[in-house]
């Protein structure tokens, strides 16, 4: 008797060709479409809806992954994840920006909702393994399940899977990861498939195309505060620091000063006095920092304390570090040569080589022992 997968199908070309992939294998391949979240919550802050094209995005979504699964001919069903969503991943995004911090709540989905809530729903079912259409690898070592980068440096989504544990890897299959993008979309164009010119899907799914900050002030009240140099000199106001990340340069409506060249960036936020710190120089020594502590490891293997490489952001090339065990679930990671941008919120991603050996979130930051001026 073949194996059971249950595939996520999202509408997008990654998890078709990998539910064609999977069924040419030979596989028992059943599909589901995650609602994660609820329309009915997408207005504005006067309670108005918001236009019709940002509302049915997954909508169309979920037509596309019916018209893939009656092509491939595979069962589909549309499964609702909508309080597991809000509950595990919505709710702490929230709490993290009024922390002052800058969540990642794709790394949430990932570890809460695909790889826990779709994981242990597929199971019920009767499921071997789940499947997604996520650019990694899988490898076993010395009885140990480890993520491996994708084949496609450029796609590679390991940095978002960083915090899967073994056992989650155990029943995870990634059938596209030894592929590249173009030879998905080549496979996608033989079979026909509806999706197989469909742009890939960019930004947060609950916000869609629409403008980040104005749908965060229908849930955060956004709080005014002084935009200032290092040296206390106001250069104007903010719109609220929620609305800001270490190191950003776009939005920032300063305008022309004298003696100042070139655009300004975000170097520091401090949520005590709701002030943000800008500079005009992209290459700040306030950027920099050579500390942090990562706070809700994850690693898998018996990774020993040491020299490593790490990303700190999705698409940032890798940085040698050293990692040190402070407790169970906290380490130190140092890099003396310095890291522009390292903020609080996001994920610390371990590599050694091609394997991901695990992360943790970033906690605080540190330049020369002295805490940096992101909190």
């Amino acid at each position: 008797m073949s194996k059971k997968v249950i595939i996520g199908l999202s509408g997008g070309v990654d998890s078709a060709v990998a539910a064609y992939l999977l069924k040419k294998d030979g596989y028992d391949v059943h599909a589901i479409f995650m609602q994660n979240w609820d329309n009915a919550t997408n207005h504005d802050v006067l309670g108005n809806p918001y236009k019709d094209e940002a509302i049915c995005e997954q909508e169309q979504d979920y037509q596309d992954a019916v018209e893939v699964a009656r092509i491939l001919d595979i069962p589909i069903d549309r499964v609702d994840f909508i309080n597991e969503y809000w509950d595990r991943v919505f709710s702490h995004f929230l709490s993290e920006y009024e922390k002052n911090r800058t969540p990642n709540p794709d790394i949430l989905c990932n570890n809460e909702i695909k790889f826990k809530a779709f994981l242990e729903h597929a199971l019920s079912l009767g499921a071997d393994y789940i499947a997604m259409g996520h650019y990694a690898q899988k490898i076993v070592i010395d009885g140990v399940n480890h993520l491996k980068r994708g084949f496609d440096q450029n796609k590679d989504q390991t940095y978002f899977l960083a915090q899967l544990s073994s056992n989650q890897l155990e029943k995870a299959l990634f059938p596209i990861g030894h592929l590249d993008k173009k030879e998905v979309r080549r496979i996608a164009l033989e079979l026909n498939l509806n999706v197989a010119e469909k742009k890939d899907s960019t930004g947060i799914c609950f916000i869609g195309e629409r403008h980040f900050n104005e749908f965060l002030n229908n849930y955060l009240p956004a709080k005014k505060g002084p935009m200032k140099r290092l040296n206390g000199d106001i250069i104007g106001e903010h719109t609220g620091l929620m609305h800001y990340t270490i190191g950003q340069r776009k939005g920032l409506q300063i305008g022309g000063m004298k003696d100042v060249v070139g655009p300004w960036f975000v170097v520091g936020k401090s949520l005590k006095d709701l002030t943000l710190y800008v500079e005009p120089n992209g290459e700040h020594e306030a950027l920099y920092s050579d500390e942090a502590i990562i706070e809700d490891v994850i690693l898998r293997g018996d990774v020993k304390e040491g020299r490593y490489t790490a990303k700190f952001r999705y698409r940032q090339d890798d940085h040698d570090v050293d990692i040190e065990k402070i407790e169970e679930n906290l380490y130190r990671v140092t890099y003396p040569q310095g890291i522009k941008a390292v903020t609080p919120g996001q994920l610390c991603a371990i590599y050694h080589g091609d394997l991901c050996l695990g992360g943790g979130f970033i906690k605080s930051v540190y330049k020369k022992g002295t805490l940096c001026p992101y909190a």
